[in-house]
Parts: structure tokens; sequence; C-alpha cells
């Protein structure tokens, strides 16, 4: 008689899978909150991240319509898929959230963001950061015998790119947004 080929957990007779569905697979979301522009609004929501333990990768806040005191909250998250979940339905209970989007799962999105980077350099450091920020599309805001700052601005992957390739040619400082994204239309 040949070994039975069962898996661990089940059992060749059993109608049920025995086995857990959860995922232990960590996958980055960028949600989109829709809430009431009030004092503590914020504060709730990212209490609600905080007294969970979740981690927030990007926290972008501002508000978006004017006559109806309304502000768009964008949040990078990290965690199972089981954890994403929880979160979206959490906030959801929120009583000023008015909205809960999941751009990650709804389809495509535009995210962008914003960076300064601080390169300090002289010689052909300065020539060589010259030549990487036009190639990034990145401009010269600020310059002095010593320093320049650029503004580069698109997806975090690119942000993270220019800043890895600056550097060993003088990186002193970054300032990044957050992440802003949107639905891509229809």
């Amino acid at each position: 008689m040949s070994p039975l080929k069962i898996k661990k957990g089940s059992s060749k007779h059993s109608a049920y899978n025995l086995r857990p569905t959860f995922s232990d697979i960590q996958e980055t979301h960028t949600l989109a909150v829709l809430v009431e522009n009030e004092p503590g609004v914020l504060a709730r929501v990212i209490g609600l991240f905080s007294g969970r333990g979740y981690n927030i990768e990007s926290l972008t806040v501002a508000e978006i319509d004017h006559e109806g005191h309304l502000s768009r909250i964008t949040v990078v998250t990290t965690g199972t898929p089981q954890v994403i979940e929880q979160i979206k339905a959490q906030l959801g209970r929120i009583v000023e959230v008015h909205e809960v989007h999941d751009l990650t799962v709804e389809g495509r999105s535009v995210e962008r963001e914003l960076a300064l980077l601080k390169v300090n350099g002289s010689g052909e450091k300065r020539v060589e950061a010259l030549r990487l920020a036009d190639i990034f599309r990145a401009h010269v805001v600020d310059s002095t015998l010593e320093s320049f700052v650029f503004q580069i601005t698109g997806t975090p992957d690119k942000i993270d790119a220019f800043a890895d390739l600056m550097r060993p040619l003088g990186l002193e400082e970054v300032a990044r947004t957050g992440v802003a994204a949107l639905a891509r239309g229809t």
C-alpha cells in the first residue's frame, strides 16, 4: 500500500480545511480617509494606529473642502491583509470619518511625494550631483558655494533612489512631505 500524501493540518476524510487561512505576508496599502475638519479628528485617527501598534509609513493631511469643512488624510501603512481590513473597519467606525478608501485595492492610483534634499560638496562631487539631479528631473531651489538644495517630486521609490545616489556625494539632510494619492480616472 502506498503512503498517503496528506498535507499537514488536514486529513483524507475531513470536510474542513484545518489549516489557518491567515496570511503572514506584509503588504503596504495607501488609505484615503475623508474626515470632518475639526479639532481632535486627526488625533483620533492616529490614535487608532498607535493604540493598536500599527505602523504609519507616511501621513499627509490637508483641508479639501472649505465650505464643507472636510479634510483628506492619506495614510500609507503596512500589515497583513487581516490587519489592513481591521484598520479600515475601525477607521469607518470613527464618527467624524465620512469615507475610507483603500487605493491599493480599489484600482490604479497616482501617488506622488515632494522632497527637499540638501547636498554638500565641491568640485567633481558638485558636478556629479547636478548631473544626477538633471537625470531625475530634480530642481535646484537653493545654492551656495558649499551646498545645493534640490526639490524632487515623484513616487516614494524614485525619491529613495535619488537620495541613495546623493549619499556618497554629500547628502546632509532630507525633508519629505509624505504620499499624496488619488485614484485614477475610469
